[in-house]
């Protein structure tokens, strides 16, 4: 059984950060789940281009207020509490926050190692890269 607090992860080695956001990296491909688990947070009034080439993502908004664009479509979809969205087809998109701070609970297949950084493009390499 895993049992750790958001208190354990912030300020540690699984608390990592970028331009306008931070994720606190709770589950992590050593604890063997074939998940990851992160609580991560975009400031408001930023936006990140993101672009999960390597990875299927799931995204479960908990407070603030935001969109998420579909690059290929141009579509903007809102993100508020309660609301999902899932990267199912390595989709290219915008994620903005508009009102507070965005924190969303994510999930990631295959599992992060904790210290992937985004690549140019908006990726996280393969784990095999």
């Amino acid at each position: 059984m895993i049992v750790r607090t958001l208190e354990e992860i912030i300020g540690g080695p699984a608390h990592v950060s970028g331009h306008g956001w931070e994720s606190r990296r709770i589950l992590l491909s050593r604890d063997r789940m074939g998940f990851s688990l992160h609580d991560t947070v975009v400031k408001q009034g930023t936006e990140q281009r993101l672009h999960y080439k390597n990875h299927l993502e799931a995204n479960y908004c908990i407070s603030g207020r935001g969109e998420v664009v579909d690059v290929k479509t141009g579509k903007a979809f809102p993100i508020g509490p309660g609301t999902l969205y899932a990267l199912d087809q390595h989709d290219e998109h915008i994620l903005r926050a508009l009102d507070g701070d965005l924190r969303l609970v994510c999930v990631f297949n295959p599992a992060l190692t904790g210290q992937e950084t985004h690549r140019p493009d908006g990726s996280y390499a393969a784990a095999t890269d």
